[in-house]
């Protein structure tokens, strides 16, 4: 049931303008975020002097991420949906200026802390799209969380390109050549928060499309004790739509981490892997509009299972491809891309289609923090795993991974259709 039609024509230019802000946030939020942790192994190795930990401030971006999800999605809960996104952009350009000292004082473990504080402006990146979900009626609601994700391709393209920029322009004002990549996310995450704090008004939650008596619902759960956490993430809907979040971003995570490395090793020149990662971004990020279509025409759980279809395709073409070159890798990581686009984006509306106003915003913050919980362990262990039993494993690993997630979303579809019915 959606809000009164008085109520949603007069709210829809404000909605419309919100949802353009969040994607716009998103945009400058990700070019900031991309340049950063592009050069974040190259600034480790450069202050420790070894390859051992260089992968380490990747890793407390991912945990950054993840606790930047719960802290701010809390925060969303009792103050709203724009104070949150300001903080989280705020904290992240918090941490680029730490991460920047870091480089300039060489201290790794300074460097660490501010990895971190970037994380949380990524964090309110990703929270943006269930804000844009609650400002449409259920059947548009993925539509809206591809167009805002889609703001991701902005980044991916440009964040890499401003890196050898900010590089020169920081040798030109005196600095270390590393430290202006850092700096990129001051400007852009910085216009994110401000962008957030200007044109969030009114406030995504008072755009909700809702009738007046769920939102009266929703203001009274939110003083009283509601389902515990626990309780929610056991619902059948809430269990198949993490279990395509999860795995797809493990999936893409494992895969994706180590192909630079195992192109390189093989004789593949910088070019040729920036080509390849090209194509799985584009997958990714540019076809987000195209996976919420589809989810929105076809359903939740349908696209869910094309995107496990997609998934293992390409874990397969991961075992298979040769390492000297060939079609099949480059294919494959698009496809890789795709996928997760597809899980993502399907998983991300099949969440917010089975929760209430009052629960969407701690649980979607919890969702959010088990996902890149899940990207830091993925990221760190698929170097051991490849280190034990070589590239392909990481696709049969994904590829086994994929399988259990259709298991468990079909082991729930009946019982979440049922729910939504």
């Amino acid at each position: 049931m959606t809000a009164v039609p008085d109520r949603d024509a007069a709210l829809e230019p404000a909605r419309r303008r919100a949802r353009r802000a969040l994607a716009a946030g998103v945009a400058l939020g990700s070019t900031g975020h991309i340049a950063a942790v592009t050069v974040a192994t190259i600034v480790a190795k450069d202050l420790i002097g070894s390859d051992a930990l260089a992968g380490l401030p990747g890793a407390t971006v991912v945990l950054g991420a993840a606790t930047g999800a719960v802290l701010l999605s809390s925060l969303m809960a009792r103050r709203g949906r724009r104070p949150g996104l300001v903080a989280g952009y705020g904290i992240g350009v918090i941490g680029a200026l730490v991460a920047t000292a870091a480089i300039l004082v060489r201290s790794f473990e300074l460097l660490l802390v501010g990895t971190t504080l970037i994380g949380f402006g990524n964090a309110a990146n990703q929270l943006s799209r269930y804000a844009a979900a609650d400002m449409v009626p259920p059947a548009r609601r993925a539509s809206a969380i591809g167009m805002v994700v889609w703001g991701g391709t902005v980044g991916s393209v440009i964040g890499p390109w401003l890196v050898p920029i900010a590089t020169v322009m920081a040798i030109g004002v005196g600095l270390p050549g590393l430290a202006g990549p850092y700096l990129v996310p001051v400007v852009f995450v910085g216009a994110a928060a401000l962008l957030s704090l200007r044109m969030l008004r009114p406030d995504p939650y008072e755009l909700a499309d809702t009738t007046p008596d769920e939102m009266a619902a929703a203001i009274d759960a939110a003083g009283a004790d509601s389902d515990p956490i626990r309780a929610i993430l056991r619902r059948p809907a809430i269990v198949a739509a993490l279990m395509a979040l999860v795995v797809g971003q493990i999936t893409m995570t494992l895969i994706m981490t180590m192909t630079p490395l195992h192109m390189t090793e093989h004789g593949h020149d910088l070019a040729a892997v920036g080509l390849v990662l090209s194509g799985h971004t584009l997958g990714m990020y540019a076809f987000s509009p195209v996976s919420g279509w589809l989810t929105d025409r076809v359903g939740r759980l349908q696209t869910i299972y094309l995107g496990t279809v997609v998934l293992a395709v390409s874990a397969v073409m991961t075992i298979v491809a040769p390492p000297e070159g060939g079609l099949i890798l480059p294919t494959g990581m698009f496809l890789l891309g795709l996928g997760w686009s597809f899980a993502y984006v399907g998983g991300s509306a099949l969440l917010s289609d089975h929760l209430e106003l009052h629960e969407r915003t701690r649980v979607q913050g919890v969702a959010d923090a088990m996902i890149w919980s899940a990207a830091a362990a993925a990221s760190l262990g698929s170097g051991l795993i490849v280190a034990a039993a070589g590239y392909a494993a990481l696709g049969v690993l994904g590829l086994g991974l994929v399988v259990i997630a259709v298991l468990v979303i079909t082991r729930n579809r009946a019982s979440a259709t049922a729910a939504r019915a």
